[in-house]
């Protein structure tokens, strides 16, 4: 038994090895779900309750006010050319434990493959062209319970990736999340530990499709490294709920994001991490109507003049919620300051306890 632990330690060695850490590897589940949480910087790890909890902080889905919760969002990226869709449905048994399964899609789809637009006779043949679509698939599957501790919640996701590249290229990947939440009066905080056992892509490539021969020469080969390893981060956060009067709340929110994966343009960088503050709030009318905005994304770029400048990236966002069902949107974007890349997020949400037989 000894000598079968010792063989896996060393096969596990060497896979890491020849494996390739890769900075932004899986960097699509870094967009988020729920409009109403993009439209506030991205935040969420400490407030979210329900079905959006298994993205931001699975530890919170104990907070679902009804049984039951089903969602989606949708949005369009460089002029529709990109589409990012959720779809999730969200179970709470009893009291004290909840669980949910969500499935993210970030794909192009439609791209013409040129590859054999030309015949044996060197003759354009557009009957040849064929069309096909790059997408990242991701699986979470989320189970959150109250611990008998006051206040107190753990939960986390199994995720299983799968991403694939027409005919060329898929991959496969599995990770976990590991999560907590805590109430202490009228605060909520929270932390999630994303891809706490780092999240490992493999990736199968198909060399008849991909390689091109041309006498002698061959071009395109696959690339050696078959593994993606992404590296863990952790979100924590406070937030707060403020009654400004019988009719008007004001819900605040502060995030920090520790990334683990090397020196980045945060405003805090170092070699152990970098942090990424961020910052979110939203304005109730009777719980029915609700006005939000937030910062994140900010980064310290180098100027012309060697000058270091920190930019932002602002959000905003408008929701409605009425008998259980919420509808939110939010102007932001995938990670860039500029105006021009701002893309429109629409979500839904609809809790109920169940449906009524005749």
């Amino acid at each position: 038994m000894r000598k079968v632990a010792l063989f896996f330690c060393f096969s596990l060695l060497q896979l890491f090895a020849y494996a390739q850490t890769a900075k932004y590897s899986n960097d699509f589940l870094n967009i988020g779900v729920g409009a109403r949480w993009l439209a506030m910087g991205n935040t969420g790890v400490a407030a979210c309750s329900g079905l959006e909890a298994a993205y931001w902080n699975p530890a919170g889905l104990t907070g679902m006010s009804k049984r039951y919760e089903v969602g989606g969002m949708h949005a369009n990226y460089f002029a529709g050319m990109a589409g990012y869709n959720h779809l999730g449905f969200a179970h709470r048994p009893d009291t004290l434990s909840a669980l949910a399964i969500n499935i993210i899609r970030f794909g192009v789809d439609d791209i013409p493959n040129t590859i054999d637009l030309m015949d044996a006779d060197g003759n354009f043949n557009y009957d040849r062209l064929k069309l096909f679509s790059v997408a990242d698939y991701a699986f979470l599957l989320s189970y959150a319970r109250r611990l008998p501790v006051e206040g107190l919640s753990v939960g986390g996701n199994a995720k299983i990736i799968y991403r694939n590249v027409g005919k060329f290229a898929n991959a496969w990947g599995f990770g976990i999340d590991a999560a907590a939440t805590y109430r202490l009066n009228d605060w909520l905080f929270g932390a999630n530990i994303r891809d706490i056992t780092t999240t490992l892509n493999i990736w199968s490539f198909n060399n008849d499709e991909l390689e091109i021969t041309v006498g002698d020469s061959t071009f395109n080969r696959a690339p050696d490294n078959s593994l993606e390893i992404t590296l863990p981060q952790m979100s924590a956060g406070v937030a707060r709920t403020f009654s400004l009067s019988d009719e008007v709340t004001l819900l605040a929110e502060f995030n920090g994001v520790f990334y683990f994966d090397g020196k980045r343009n945060t405003p805090i960088a170092s070699r152990l991490a970098s942090i990424e503050p961020r910052l979110g709030i939203e304005l109730g009318y009777k719980n029915l109507l609700f006005v939000r905005g937030g910062v994140n994304n900010l980064q310290k770029i180098k100027e012309f003049d060697d000058k270091t400048a920190l930019v932002i990236q602002p959000n905003i966002g408008l929701g409605i919620k009425f008998k259980g069902i919420a509808v939110d949107y939010a102007l932001t974007n995938v990670g860039s300051v500029g105006l021009s890349r701002y893309s429109n997020f629409f979500s839904f949400r609809w809790s109920f306890s169940g449906i009524r037989k005749g």
